[in-house]
């Protein structure tokens, strides 16, 4: 059933929820189980299987296909996924945020506009669904009490949550064992045998726990050399390279373009994106411009390849291909157009 030294997931794999070797079956379970999505099917047989418990709020999930896989689903409009694979590897992008993950680490996705899930060939995950009602209780009780002087980032009335990030290997310890603790808890069923205040305890030390260490939300020890800004400062100056970079991404742009936008130094800049999207401020830049092209390839099929490359910077279409395939598993040609559309063929022979 998958292997990971300090858990013990034996509760957890006596509450089946589905095994089938159906591809339709399997993706109409995960839908009902998390949300829709469009599932592409791989190497491997098809052997599904999930598992779950569920603690108040928070499903607490395990999860294979048997084959490789790649997961589409809809925006997160509502929850927030934690995902550490417990055999197998896998690799999340999240609104132009790329996280590959190892068996033992963990993968915290909230996106807001795309996420593409690519799970290898006998992949199993531990996932933990945390819906954002709590997470935003949690912080709402924590500033009422005026405690630390916690500032959380929103939009509206909504919480602005990175699109995905890993959590540190220092805490993945403190992760497992939250983790081991809920799986230990009666579920919500068996009212009758845990008091609610008890129950919501773990609930609440789980949210609090990702949202104290996630970029961003709350305050945290600055990294060497870096200002000690608040969270809200970062999150402002992000938000202006990233106004800026919508308006650019086809011009051509150096460190000190993108340092000038954000209004730092090429030096805090690197820093702050390194924090909070896990890149380096230019590879960020051709993640988003890779994720412009191909929204656009898949919305204007009767455009070429090339114009769309040169139209989003990418001066050199070999390269293009090649990051894009990298990142997508495809060629840019390869994107596929709506039914009714003649394929797409680049212009230029180095293109694919």
């Amino acid at each position: 059933m998958g292997f990971t030294p300090s858990l013990d997931l034996s509760a957890l794999y006596r509450k089946p929820v589905f095994q089938s070797r159906s591809p339709a079956t399997s993706q109409r379970e995960l839908t009902r189980a998390i949300t829709p999505h469009d599932l592409r099917w791989g190497r491997g047989s098809v052997e599904a299987a999930l598992f779950r418990h569920d603690l108040g709020g928070i499903a607490l999930m395990a999860l294979r296909y048997g084959a490789e896989v790649e997961i589409r689903p809809q925006a997160f409009r509502d929850f927030t996924l934690v995902q550490m694979p417990l055999r197998g590897h896998s690799h999340f992008e999240s609104d132009g945020v790329s996280v590959p993950v190892a068996p033992g680490e963990v993968a915290v996705l909230s996106p807001q506009r795309s996420a593409r899930l690519l799970w290898q060939r006998d992949c199993e995950q531990l996932i933990v669904k945390l819906p954002h009602r709590l997470l935003a209780g949690v912080l709402n009780h924590i500033q009422a009490a005026e405690d630390g002087g916690l500032t959380p980032r929103r939009v509206g009335d909504s919480l602005a949550l990175p699109p995905a990030y890993k959590l540190p290997a220092s805490l993945l310890p403190v992760w497992q064992g939250l983790v081991q603790q809920c799986l230990l808890v009666p579920p919500q069923a068996e009212a009758d045998t845990v008091h609610p205040l008890w129950r919501r305890q773990f609930e609440q030390a789980m949210a609090l726990f990702l949202l104290a260490h996630q970029p961003g939300v709350l305050p945290c020890t600055p990294e060497p050399g870096l200002p000690p800004a608040l969270p809200r400062a970062d999150a402002e100056r992000l938000s202006r390279l990233e106004r800026y970079l919508d308006s650019h991404l086809g011009s051509s742009l150096t460190l000190a373009d993108l340092a000038a936008a954000a209004g730092v130094s090429p030096r805090l800049l690197n820093l702050l994106c390194q924090r909070h999207f896990g890149l380096a401020p230019m590879a960020w830049l051709r993640q988003r411009r890779l994720e412009a092209a191909r929204e656009l390839l898949q919305r204007q099929p009767e455009r070429s390849v090339t114009d769309i490359a040169l139209e989003f910077g990418f001066g050199h279409l070999g390269r293009f291909s090649a990051y894009y395939r990298q990142r997508y598993g495809e060629l840019p040609s390869d994107t596929g157009p709506p039914a009714g559309h003649e394929s797409r063929r680049c212009a230029l022979a180095d293109c694919g």
